[in-house]
């Protein structure tokens, strides 16, 4: 009889269930390794999390938070930073987009609302040819000794007039692929895990969790 592969934990530093589950899809079912969310290590939240993304880049927030969690579980950590860059408007939300609205007082899909709300409003009557929009996903790896490495995942699109499709989650209603007619939020779940931002980096990222597996990571030019 086989012996019974030895699985590696992983934590995935997020709150957001949608993300988990999005990250889960990406990397895909492997019988040596097992991603754990936050809640599944009995991780509850605590005010101390809500001062971790602090930086005004992708990277220095994703980084922050991976190793604010390898820190708390003891287990290397996943986590990712990501946004929008809407040219129109400087390259904002960027690091806010999750903040963009400045509501306080929501979360989940009232919040996604609120933002999409707002950018529709900032970019008004801008032309399609102007209202091109970038998603950036930078994903962390850290280890609870202190080391990370990270990749980068971007996809160009554009900012529709109005909210289309049901799926996704934050500006996917919003973010037009012009090759495809369509928004994020009209792709199945697994045609965005192939052409999203964050597919593209926590795909970068996934060579070094197969070198973990393997007894230590090599760093092939990680940022």
């Amino acid at each position: 009889m086989p012996s019974r592969v030895e699985r590696l934990r992983i934590a995935v530093g997020t709150r957001s269930a949608h993300k988990l589950e999005e990250i889960r899809g990406i990397l895909g079912v492997r019988e040596d390794i097992e991603l754990l969310g936050l809640d599944d290590l009995g991780i509850p939240p605590s005010a101390e999390e809500e001062g971790v993304e602090v930086f005004d880049t992708f990277v220095g927030n994703a980084r922050a938070k991976a190793a604010f969690y390898a820190s708390r579980t003891g287990l290397p950590t996943l986590a990712d930073d990501s946004g929008l860059a809407v040219d129109a408007l400087g390259g904002a939300p960027g690091v806010r987009s999750k903040r963009f609205s400045g509501r306080t007082d929501l979360s989940g899909a009232a919040l996604d609302r609120a933002n999409n709300e707002l950018l529709l409003e900032r970019l008004g009557d801008t032309p399609d040819e102007r209202r091109g929009a970038r998603f950036v996903c930078v994903a962390a790896l850290a280890f609870p000794n202190g080391r990370t490495v990270c990749a980068i995942g971007t996809v160009a699109g554009r900012i529709a007039r109005e909210p289309r499709g049901r799926g996704g989650f934050g500006y996917d209603p919003l973010f037009l692929l012009p090759d495809l007619g369509v928004t994020f939020s009209e792709l199945s779940p697994d045609e965005k895990n192939r052409r999203s931002h964050r597919a593209r980096a926590f795909r970068a990222l996934a060579a070094h969790v197969v070198g973990l597996l393997k007894g230590g990571v090599d760093d092939p030019g990680s940022i």
